[in-house]
Formats: C-alpha cells, sequence, structure tokens
C-alpha cells in the first residue's frame, strides 16, 4: 500500500551507522518480506551486532511510527485501484508489519473502510515466504486457495503467496525490481496494472 521498504532501508541505514556499521543492499534486500523479528535478525548477523534482535527491533519501530506518523504517500494506483476492486471481491491485507504500523498507514491514508480483513505478523508464527501470513488471511475471508490473488512487491512475499495457492501478480518497486518474480503469475507495473490483471475467473 506505500513503499514501506524506503522506510525500512533509511532507517536500517540509520541504526547501522548508529552502531559504527555499514549495511548492504543485499541484507536490506534479504530482510524485505520476513517475520519482524526474523528480519532483525539477519541484520544483526550480518552486520555482527551483538544486541538482541527483540532490542533492535524495538528501536526500529519506534523509528519506523515516527516516520509513519509524519505522513506517508500511496504506491502507485492503490486509491484508484480499491475503489475498483471494492465490491466486486473481497480484500484484505497480510503484512509482516505489526498491527499497530498498520492501523497508522490505514489512518493516514483513509482507506481502512476496503478491506474485510487484516492479517498482520502479530499472530504469524512463520514469516513470509511460509504462507501461514496468506492462509490465515484467507481463513477470514472464507475463501479458498484457489479463489484468492496475492499482490506482492517483495520475493519472499510472491513466494509465500504461491505456497498458500493462490494466483501472485507481482508489483516490484525500486528497491525490489531486482528479486526474483520469475515464479509470478504476472508481473505488473503499479497497482492499477496490476488490477487489470487479475484474472475474471478467480
Amino acid at each position: 500500500m506505500i513503499d514501506s521498504e524506503k522506510i525500512y532501508w533509511e532507517v536500517g541505514r540509520e541504526i547501522a551507522g548508529e552502531f559504527g556499521k555499514e549495511v548492504s543492499d543485499r541484507t536490506l534486500g534479504r530482510m524485505m518480506g520476513r517475520s519482524p523479528l526474523d528480519s532483525v535478525a539477519i541484520f544483526a548477523q550480518d552486520l555482527g551486532l551483538t544486541e538482541s534482535p527483540r532490542t533492535l527491533l524495538e528501536l526500529r519501530e519506534a523509528r519506523v511510527k515516527r516516520v509513519l506518523q509524519q505522513g506517508v504517500d500511496p504506491m502507485p494506483g492503490l486509491l484508484e485501484m480499491l475503489p475498483r476492486l471494492k465490491g466486486a471481491y473481497k480484500l484484505a491485507i497480510a503484512t509482516s508489519a505489526p498491527r499497530y504500523l498498520v492501523d497508522i498507514i490505514l489512518g493516514v491514508l483513509k482507506i481502512g473502510h476496503y478491506f474485510d480483513a487484516i492479517q498482520t505478523s502479530d499472530d504469524v508464527t512463520s514469516g513470509k515466504p511460509d504462507p501461514e501470513i496468506y492462509l490465515k488471511a484467507m481463513a477470514k475471508l472464507g475463501t479458498k486457495p484457489s479463489e484468492c490473488v496475492v499482490l506482492e512487491d517483495s520475493s519472499n512475499g510472491a513466494l509465500a503467496g504461491k505456497r498458500a495457492g493462490a494466483f501472485v501478480i507481482a508489483v516490484p518497486s525500486q528497491y525490489t525490481r531486482d528479486q526474483d518474480f520469475s515464479f509470478a503469475d504476472a508481473v505488473a507495473t503499479n497497482l492499477l496494472d496490476a488490477a487489470g490483471r487479475i484474472p475474471v475467473t478467480q
């Protein structure tokens, strides 16, 4: 819905700098789409930090929260896509972010009323690329995996959607366009383009 990776990458570089480290694009890319704790565990391991993942996660989320509260921009096509799909489909959010950050985003963008279900990382044991988060979102919607379409901007997320049994449309951002989406059913340039690629049989 938003270019969250831009925020997470900037915060990640800021935190790394405060520990006297530099974080590579490769590390930041590997962190994308994963559960919050798995993500910061990769960060700590690659940078050789001794702080616990929980400590690093609390530090990161406090900064991300502050950035989100200052305002966020929707991903290209989001505000045009949602009213187009609402009514024709049940809509859900399945995100690796915690619920309180999602609520901030929905409040800033004023789009919460479009969604029938919200599945966050708060009650997910295995993060993407594990399909758990999508299977839980599908259960909340009361739909079968074969009836679902997943829109994803990261390779880990797209793979989770495929493993859940959904039709997957990748919508790469500038931070993910070099990731592997070869297994996706379609690749779109933006969210409005993705809406036009949803199979009519789904």
